[in-house]
């Protein structure tokens, strides 16, 4: 069966991909250009000279490497993770929540469903941190953890109710056809379907959940971000470079680490999950079920 692609476009023809071709060398040459003229530019200002980066392996202050080391990956980086691991799942849940909710029937339900997503999906991570530093009075991990959840429980429930919309009408309609009820349509089969659909997106926001956990050092919270600038500060701004680029090495390596494993994950459910059944084929055009 042909793809949706070729379907709605026509295969590029040899000018085309020609086209393209010298497009992407363009491309390319632009981009290494770029980054050649930064490479100039920053050991031009000396970034690279080794005792702008000695901090890494030999800091001075009396301390060792070792404790540079443990106050980046496990104090810092052990804090980021530990608060995207309790935001993550509830976001998760709670958007989940909101989804179906924001498809309920009764319009009180559906009504304030959309004021909360709404609601929070327009307010900025960082003052929901303070709103609730300031106005609750909570632990600075207790702000992170609440600016976090409530803002990408929002985003999560967006993205679940496109998958739902994104089914076709008659996978419920078949489902009913059958006698199950709204909940057991939703569980057993809109569901799965939409999160699986939607599994790069999701995949994608929780990413971005680890990166703005970031923004706890503004409230005082002692992540990975925190860390770097108290080291910056205990050694000098002369370091600040070097313990930056760690910062954004680790950031890279937990998101893209982060990134393939749910990708792989994902692609051995598919593997491993039951056929997917199809209802509609379990309703005759006139309504009733197949013999």
């Amino acid at each position: 069966m042909s793809s949706p692609i070729s379907i709605l476009y026509d295969a590029p023809g040899p000018l085309a991909r020609r086209r393209e071709r010298i497009g992407s060398t363009v491309a390319a040459l632009v981009v290494l250009a770029l980054l050649g003229l930064a490479v100039w530019y920053a050991a031009g200002r000396d970034v690279f000279a080794l005792e702008r980066w000695d901090v890494l392996w030999d800091p001075p202050r009396g301390q060792t490497a070792a404790d540079v080391w443990r106050s980046l990956l496990v104090v810092g980086l052990g804090a980021t993770l530990k608060a995207a691991v309790v935001a993550a799942p509830l976001a998760f849940v709670l958007g989940l929540v909101l989804a179906v909710c924001r498809t309920a029937r009764l319009a009180p339900v559906r009504i304030g469903a959309t004021v909360v997503i709404e609601l929070f999906r327009g307010l900025p991570v960082l003052l929901m941190m303070f709103f609730a530093l300031l106005g609750f009075g909570w632990s600075a991990f207790a702000a992170v953890l609440f600016g976090l959840t409530v803002y990408n429980m929002a985003i999560i429930a967006e993205i679940v109710r496109a998958g739902l919309a994104s089914l076709p009408k008659g996978q419920s309609e078949a489902a009913y056809a059958v006698g199950l009820s709204r909940g057991q349509t939703l569980r057993l089969v809109l569901l799965p379907q939409a999160l699986r659909t939607m599994a790069p997106s999701l995949v994608a926001q929780l990413v971005v959940l680890l990166k703005d956990s970031s923004l706890g050092f503004i409230v005082g919270y002692p992540e990975l971000l925190k860390a770097i600038t108290n080291n910056g500060q205990f050694f000098g701004n002369t370091y600040l470079v070097a313990l930056f680029a760690v910062g954004a090495g680790i950031y890279l390596v937990v998101n893209i680490t982060l990134s393939r494993l749910a990708l792989r994950l994902r692609g051995r459910a598919r593997r491993t999950a039951a056929p997917a059944v199809d209802l509609t084929a379990a309703v005759t055009p006139t309504g009733g079920t197949a013999a």
